[in-house]
């Protein structure tokens, strides 16, 4: 066993993950593509792989894969390379998140909040100021960042926050709560939705040195173990308005931001879900009981057969989706539905795979638990399942369910 630099223990197991694409969907994808899903693969079997069961053992995060993170191009990686993003579409976008999640929820999480939280509305909301001083230093991971919408009373509502900002000569005095921020403890600056004298939301770019801000961390949490998360605490912290991105007004800033973040889950969970299909399958022709391997059994291919369909349901929903993306035609009630279908399905494929391991599937020695573990909070984070269904409800129908 290797160790890392903090004393983490590299496991020796190799990673044997290959990918899985029963209908051939790679023809459908491009050579940058490719190449690109190809070099997040192969980073994840030789960074994350050996480390995570560690990690998430210890419930710590592997900050040091942020820089890795940075160096695959896996920061904003539709963003325009000017502002420190990998100049690639909405599909790159989509097969690199796949290939983080099948290493861990987590590490997705990392990257997907940078790129999409983060970097995306500085991007799309901020001015040509904020986009130089801060976009190149978040893509190239020497600035981390978070995003705070959601409040400790105000998740699935996220438009009653109580966030909210007073005026003073050039400066703003920000006072409130974020609650359940994914790098909050460790980010370099913030990107905090609050409500103005006007009662309207705006996004504001908060930094960490800004006196009154304070980002404790969560713990004792049993699933995204290996991502740091935290609250967001402002207590008469003053900002230069010149931090406020000027660009967008109301719900729509944050909401856009859920709909890019929303869309690389929807392609995420292929990954987790490929994993655990993949042990899975590996360990039904290698188990023997009775005389023969395990997946002889009928019940056992059952399971496997509905795993890899599912999973090729999913894979051309997320590449329709990727389609409609590039053509900037896809609709936030198509992502909610992506997002929707295809953690369920991981989360589903996860269970069935932790039976077909018996005993070993609540191991380290499979990633199984883990990422059943992980799944539990992507089915609820960047909206709920239930509130996921409730757009495509409002969108086929017209009713608002909400009101």
């Amino acid at each position: 066993m290797l160790k890392t630099s903090n004393g983490i223990q590299k496991s020796s197991r190799e990673d044997r993950f290959q990918g899985h694409d029963y209908y051939n969907i790679d023809q459908l994808l491009s050579e940058e593509h490719l190449l690109a899903r190809d070099a997040v693969r192969d980073w994840v079997k030789q960074e994350v792989s050996p480390v995570i069961e560690q990690y998430a053992e210890k419930a710590e995060c592997p900050q040091h894969l942020f820089k890795g993170l940075s160096e695959i191009g896996a920061f904003g990686p539709s963003l325009p390379t000017k502002y420190g993003g990998g100049g690639m579409d909405e599909i790159a976008y989509g097969v690199i998140m796949q290939e983080l999640e099948r290493g861990d929820s987590g590490i997705r999480s990392m990257a997907s909040v940078q790129g999409s939280l983060v970097m995306y509305p500085i991007y799309r909301f901020g001015s040509e100021e904020q986009r130089m001083k801060y976009l190149p230093k978040l893509g190239s991971g020497e600035f981390i960042g978070c995003f705070g919408l959601t409040e400790p009373d105000h998740g699935s509502n996220p438009a009653g926050m109580v966030t909210h900002y007073t005026e003073d000569g050039d400066d703003i005095i920000l006072n409130g709560a974020k609650m359940w921020i994914t790098n909050s403890p460790i980010a370099d600056l913030a990107v905090v939705w609050a409500k103005g004298p006007d009662g309207i939301v705006r996004g504001i770019i908060v930094e960490k040195e800004m006196k009154g801000f304070s980002a404790p961390e969560i713990h004792g949490k049993w699933s995204l173990r290996a991502s740091i998360t935290g609250e967001l605490v402002f207590e008469d912290v003053r900002v230069p308005k010149t931090n406020i991105l000027p660009n967008v007004q109301g719900m729509k800033g944050p909401l856009s931001c859920l709909s890019k973040a929303r869309y690389g889950i929807a392609w995420g969970a292929i990954g987790a879900a490929m994993d655990c299909y993949d042990s899975a399958l590996r360990y039904s022709q290698e188990r023997i009981q009775f005389g023969k391997p395990i997946g002889q059994f009928q019940l056992t291919q059952k399971k496997l057969a509905e795993m890899i369909t599912e999973i090729t349901k999913a894979q051309l929903l997320a590449w329709r989706l990727g389609t409609l993306a590039n053509e900037g035609k896809a609709t936030p009630a198509q992502i909610s539905m992506a997002k929707r279908n295809n953690v369920n399905m991981a989360l589903e494929i996860a269970r069935e795979a932790r039976q077909i391991h018996g005993g070993m599937g609540i191991t380290n020695e499979y990633p199984i638990m883990r990422h059943m573990m992980n799944l539990e909070t992507v089915l609820t984070y960047e909206g709920t399942h239930d509130i996921h269904l409730l757009i495509t409800g409002m969108d086929v129908t017209g009713f608002n369910a909400f009101a």
